[in-house]
C-alpha cells in the first residue's frame, strides 16, 4: 500500500503598515506581480493592508523574510524601484544598510525626499568624510560615490559648515580640449558636468539651485579652472579623478585652504589615459593614503545601486581583466 504524505497548508499574514498600501503594491499591482514572480510556488495576494502568503512548502518562510526586507527598504527610502525589489527578492542585498535611527540619513532633499546611505560602504564614506579633510572614494560605476559626496556637501552648506560647494571634474577625459565643441564656455562644459547637476537636482529645489549657482555659492567648473586658486571654507568634490594626470591631481590637492573639505572620486577600472600608472589618482592613493587627515574608502560591486545587470557587467569586465593579467 502506497504511503501518502500529509501536507499542511501554511498561511502567513504580513501587515504592510502604510497609510496607502497601493504605494507598496504599485499601480495596478505592478510591484505585487514582481513578488509573485519571485516565488511562483507560493500563493500571494493582497487583502486590505495585509499581504497573504499560502503554501505547503517551507519556502514560504524565505518569502516572508525577503518581503519583510522589501518593507524595511520601502520605509527607509520612502519608496522602492523594480530593480531594487528584484535584487532583494533574489537575496542579493547583503550590503544594504538596514534602518537604524538616523545613522544612514544624510539630509532631506527635494520634495522632502530622504537621502540616505544605501550600502555599507556609502555609510563608511559618510563617516570617513566626517573624520578627515581629504577623502579618496575609489570604486566602480554606479556605487554612489558622487551622489553620496554631493549629498554630504549640500548638508554641510545647509548646516553652515561651509560657505560654498565646488564641484569639478576633467572636462574631457584625456585632455580637456574643449575648442571643437559648439557654443560658449558654459555650453561646452555642461555635458561633462551633467552627473553633478543630476545629483544636485535630487538635493535642492530647482529655483534654489539656480540661485546658488548664479551667486556662486555652488560652483561647477572643469578642473582647469582650479589652477592658481585657494579653495577655502568650501566643500570641494573632484569627480572622474582617474582621468587626471599626476600633475593635475597635485595641482588640485594643493589648492586646499585651511577650512576646506576635499573629496576625490574615481574608478580605477575606467582610466582613459594611455596606461593605469599615468593616472594621478592611482599614484595619489598609493602615495598619500598614510597621511593623517587623509582617508580612503574602496567601493566594490556589492555597492552598485543602479540596474541589477550593472553588477553583472562589472563582474564580467573584472573577470576578463584578471584573465588578461594572467596571460
Amino acid at each position: 500500500m502506497e504511503c501518502l504524505k500529509n501536507y499542511i497548508l501554511i498561511e502567513i499574514s504580513l501587515e504592510i503598515g502604510l497609510s496607502n498600501p497601493v504605494e507598496f503594491f504599485g499601480a495596478n499591482d505592478s510591484k505585487l506581480r514582481i513578488i509573485k514572480e519571485a516565488f511562483p510556488n507560493i500563493v500571494i495576494f493582497a487583502r486590505g493592508s495585509q499581504l497573504k502568503l499560502q503554501s505547503e512548502d517551507d519556502e514560504i518562510y524565505l518569502a516572508e523574510k525577503r518581503i519583510n526586507k522589501l518593507l524595511d527598504f520601502f520605509t527607509l527610502h520612502n519608496g522602492i524601484g523594480d530593480d531594487e525589489m528584484k535584487r532583494i527578492l533574489a537575496g542579493e542585498d547583503n550590503e544594504m544598510v538596514r534602518p537604524n535611527g538616523n545613522e544612514s540619513l544624510i539630509l532631506y532633499g527635494r520634495d522632502n525626499k530622504m537621502i540616505r546611505a544605501r550600502t555599507a560602504n556609502q555609510l563608511k564614506l559618510v563617516q570617513v568624510i566626517r573624520e578627515n579633510d581629504i577623502v579618496f572614494a575609489i570604486g566602480p560605476a554606479g556605487t554612489g560615490k558622487t551622489y553620496t559626496s554631493v549629498a554630504l556637501a549640500v548638508k554641510a552648506l545647509k548646516n553652515k559648515e561651509v560657505r560654498k560647494i565646488i564641484l569639478t571634474r576633467p572636462a574631457v577625459e584625456a585632455g580637456e580640449n574643449l575648442g571643437f565643441l559648439p557654443g560658449d564656455m558654459r555650453e561646452k562644459i555642461d555635458p561633462y558636468l551633467r552627473p553633478l547637476y543630476d545629483a544636485l537636482d535630487d538635493m535642492l529645489p530647482s529655483e534654489k539651485m539656480s540661485f546658488y549657482i548664479e551667486r556662486k555659492v555652488i560652483e561647477i567648473a572643469p578642473l582647469a579652472f582650479m589652477r592658481g586658486r585657494t579653495l577655502d571654507d568650501a566643500f570641494v568634490i573632484l569627480d572622474e579623478a582617474q582621468n587626471c594626470s599626476d600633475l593635475q591631481l597635485k595641482m588640485f590637492l594643493t589648492r586646499m585652504g585651511p577650512s576646506a573639505k576635499f573629496v576625490v572620486n574615481g574608478d580605477l577600472t575606467q582610466i582613459d589615459l594611455p596606461s593605469v600608472d599615468k593616472s594621478g589618482l592611482y599614484r595619489a592613493v598609493k602615495l598619500l593614503s598614510n597621511i593623517k587627515g587623509i582617508g580612503v574608502v574602496e567601493f566594490d560591486v556589492h555597492d552598485v545601486t543602479r540596474h541589477r545587470i550593472v553588477k553583472d557587467i562589472i563582474k564580467a569586465y573584472a573577470k576578463r581583466s584578471k584573465h588578461k593579467e594572467s596571460e
